[in-house]
Formats: structure tokens, sequence, C-alpha cells
């Protein structure tokens, strides 16, 4: 089976889009991930956000694809995944509110495939949204 080249370029967009914020968030830990997005926060929420290009990919995906369920569900999870990072961000660097036991879970090595996991969910919920 053939996919059609705007297919493909949906696909190979969001996943340069995900490398990209692969590239500026990874780090060992997921405490370590929040320092390095705390760097942008701190000067702007806006760049913060910026700083989230697949958020918008999967807003306007949404929009074209129809409403798509596989669409929704690829923008559901990133408004989760952009939120929890600002709540955590507000708890630890503003409030500076960490109880023990999320400090263990923050400060636990993450396995160095982690954060490729969305390369790999996300173009699949693209393909299926356009019915590939």
């Amino acid at each position: 089976m053939i996919i059609d080249d705007l297919i493909l370029n949906y696909i190979l967009l969001f996943v340069f889009l995900e490398l990209y914020e692969v590239s500026w968030q990874k780090a060992p830990s997921i405490m370590g991930m929040l320092i390095r997005m705390y760097k942008y926060y701190s000067k702007s929420i806006f760049l913060f956000l910026i700083m989230q290009p697949t958020f918008y990919f999967s807003i306007g995906f949404a929009i074209i694809s129809d409403y798509n369920p596989y669409a929704m569900m690829l923008l559901f999870i990133k408004t989760v995944d952009v939120a929890t990072k600002i709540l955590l961000i507000e708890q630890i660097f503003i409030r500076k509110e960490l109880t023990q036991d999320l400090s263990l879970v923050l400060l636990a090595p993450v396995n160095k495939f982690l954060p490729y996991i969305g390369v790999i969910i996300y173009p699949i919920l693209i393909g299926l949204a356009l019915d590939i």
C-alpha cells in the first residue's frame, strides 16, 4: 500500500517537531526535564508554549481531519502533556511545594527511550485518523 504524499508529509512533519521537542527537553530524570523547561517558562509562559509545536500541530490536525476521534485522542494527549508540565513547573519552581514521594519519582532515572515514545505513538494516531 502506497501512503499518500499528504499523509506522509503530516507524519514526517510531526516526527520532526516531536524530535525537536525531545532534543530540548531530554534529561536523565523527569526533574532534569522540568528544569530545562523551566528555563523557558521563567522567561515567559508564551515562550514555553511556543516551544511545544506538536501541541499546535495537534490542534490544527484535529480541525483539518474534521475532528476525527484519533485526531482528538492525539489532541487530548498533547493537551494533558502540556498542562501536566505547566502544573509541575508551577508546583515545584513557583510555589516550591514538593513532597518527598513526588521528589523520589521526579529524580528517578528515565529510560533513554521514554522521551521518544511520542515519535512512535503519535504518527500511528495520525495514520489512523487519515485511514491509512
